[in-house]
């Protein structure tokens, strides 16, 4: 058993050390603490299977891969990463979806009845891509400024859309949201050791 430990602990060295990564972005991208890296590193526990699934995708490599034994003077293999495609992805998603936003203003613009609140609809719709691409592809932690700009931006928009009414007390439900978004962030998960 020690052994296999050893084997396991060496393949995660290997393939976060040919990435340049740190244990402290490992851990990040895993949601664990960088002291759970390093004792996994160390040989001293082992990753459960979900983790080895997780790290097996950030590595690009099979759970097999880091599972079994590789000769010392086996080169590790480990695609680049594509962190510049996903900003141009995100790049042109944004541009898309304000061009949308300037082609439904130009139409109503042009049908003699232009509504600027287009603009203020379309910053909850970015911010709801936004969130999706952030989840799948960034860090966690942004979610929570990310949902809370969601949250604002649709009590803005309803705001703006029904001013007449004067909805101000729109508002403090949005305080009220704002509270339980930063607390529901703040919930851990009980990690086992």
């Amino acid at each position: 058993m020690d052994q296999f430990k050893k084997t396991v602990a060496d393949n995660i060295i290997k393939l976060r050390t040919s990435l340049n990564m740190t244990q402290a972005q490992l851990g990040e991208l895993l949601n664990y603490s960088d002291k759970s890296i390093s004792k996994w590193e160390r040989a001293d526990a082992l990753p459960d299977a979900y983790v080895l699934k997780k790290m097996a995708v950030i590595f690009s490599v099979s759970v097999d891969y880091i599972l079994s034994e590789h000769g010392d003077d086996e080169k590790v293999e480990v695609p680049k990463q594509h962190s510049y495609s996903r900003s141009v992805i995100s790049t042109i998603t944004f541009i898309g979806i304000w061009t949308l936003a300037l082609f439904a203003f130009i139409v109503t613009w042009l049908c003699s009845m232009p509504t600027w609140l287009i603009f203020v609809y379309t910053i909850p719709v970015s911010l709801i891509v936004l969130l999706i691409l952030n989840s799948l592809w960034g860090i966690g932690k942004l979610n929570m400024f990310i949902i809370s700009g969601i949250v604002w931006g649709i009590i803005t928009c309803v705001y703006l859309t029904f001013y007449q009414s004067n909805w101000w007390q729109l508002f403090i439900i949005g305080i009220l949201a704002q509270i339980i978004i930063i607390l529901s962030f703040f919930i851990k998960k009980n990690r086992k050791k």
